[in-house]
């Protein structure tokens, strides 16, 4: 029996893979790790491809209005796929991040959203490879808190290193069911 795995020609001998279809097979769960990486480079001035009507992207120009559009871009989304309840949290992290970016980067921005089942991730991505340092805001100070909202209000947060800079990301829980899940 043969099988393809990423252009290459595998066989097996009566059920057991031969020591070169294991290292192929090997190579493919390689290639799957480091895809995003390897993945052709798209300029982060252009909406990444959406997969399902439940992806959305936008590039983010570098000026201080931007922060208002993502909130804005963030909230008719969420609208559009029935999780409003997302949105106030959503809107407050996303400007967060946004303003982070534009503040530590230089460069282009995109912001990317994701709905699967009950979990919104949603994505900032810049040309920073730097990942975000915590800092300690006095009583009275203007900024600093960002990482600690997410701490708070984030079902999960990291930073992913890209082959164009980093990804800031978070993920929110939905209470209801999103309409892609609902029974007709």
């Amino acid at each position: 029996m043969s099988t393809w795995v990423i252009g290459y020609r595998t066989s097996s001998h009566r059920g057991r893979p031969s020591s070169r279809a294991t290292a192929r097979s090997w190579l493919a769960r390689q290639w799957a790790l480091w895809s995003r990486l390897l993945a052709p480079l798209q300029p982060l001035d252009a909406p990444r491809g959406c997969a399902t009507a439940f992806d959305a992207s936008w590039p983010l120009r570098r000026e201080l209005t931007s922060v208002r559009q993502a909130r804005r871009l963030v909230t008719a989304q969420l609208a559009d796929w029935a999780v409003s309840d997302l949105s106030d949290t959503a809107e407050l992290l996303v400007s967060e991040l946004v303003t982070n970016a534009l503040r530590h980067t230089r460069g282009p921005l995109r912001l990317n959203l994701q709905l699967r089942e009950r979990r919104l991730l949603c994505e900032v991505e810049d040309t920073e490879s730097a990942s975000p340092a915590r800092g300690v805001a006095d009583l009275d100070a203007e900024n600093g808190r960002g990482i600690e909202l997410l701490d708070l209000l984030a079902d999960a947060w990291g930073s992913v290193r890209t082959a164009t800079g980093k990804t800031m990301w978070f993920e929110l829980r939905a209470e209801g069911r999103p309409r892609e899940t609902q029974a007709p």
